[in-house]
């Protein structure tokens, strides 16, 4: 029993590819943060993320043999965003992703495919977390974008009614679950290398 219990511990290797995949994950996203400037791309930001990041998460899996990886990367992405000017929010918010998302993979023994695919779309909410601010503090969210000028916050007030943070939701699951498949589809070798089916 013991030796089970040690072998559910996280090692030195494991923290080693949470570090790796962190940071490759966080380079994908800030580079298409760059895309925000764009009042409509700044809705899809969360979308493109599921996507283009749920190739790098899906070889990421492969990794994962151990309860508390997923969430721990989850909880830095929330950090991080809280470093480049997202407020707090992230934080809590990529806590409760990160967890669904560990039930979600650890139900499937680490084994599934399946499994696999719905935890990369899971996952990929935590980017949901950005949007809070904009939608709970909104007056605050603006002014601290003033500079970007009244045609870029006009045209972001109209494409976020109270309503859209859901729709975000559900678009950004669905397309983490499409970056799963584009994932399993371009790793597939990785993946039965680890066992993976």
């Amino acid at each position: 029993m013991g030796k089970q219990e040690s072998g559910n511990k996280l090692n030195g290797r494991d923290i080693i590819n949470i570090g790796i995949y962190t940071a490759i994950y966080f380079v994908i996203v800030m580079a298409l943060a760059m895309t925000g400037l764009i009042p409509i791309f700044l809705i899809l930001l969360s979308s493109m993320i599921g996507i283009v990041g749920g190739i790098p998460f899906m070889l990421f899996l492969t990794k994962v043999k151990k309860p508390g990886m997923i969430l721990i990367m989850s909880l830095i992405m929330g950090i991080l965003m809280f470093i480049t000017g997202m407020t707090w929010m992230p934080i809590p918010f990529s806590i409760v992703t990160g967890i669904i998302a560990e039930l979600v993979y650890r139900n499937g023994g680490y084994k599934s495919m399946r499994s696999a695919v719905l935890t990369a779309g899971v996952f990929s909410l935590w980017a949901c977390g950005n949007y809070l601010p904009l939608f709970l503090q909104r007056a605050q969210y603006f002014a601290d974008r003033s500079s970007y000028g009244k045609e870029y916050i006009d045209a972001v007030v109209t494409l976020t009614p109270s309503w859209m943070f859901f729709v975000l939701l559900i678009a950004t699951f669905a397309c983490g679950f499409i970056g799963g498949f584009i994932g399993k589809a371009l790793l597939k070798k990785h993946f039965e290398r680890s066992g993976i089916a």
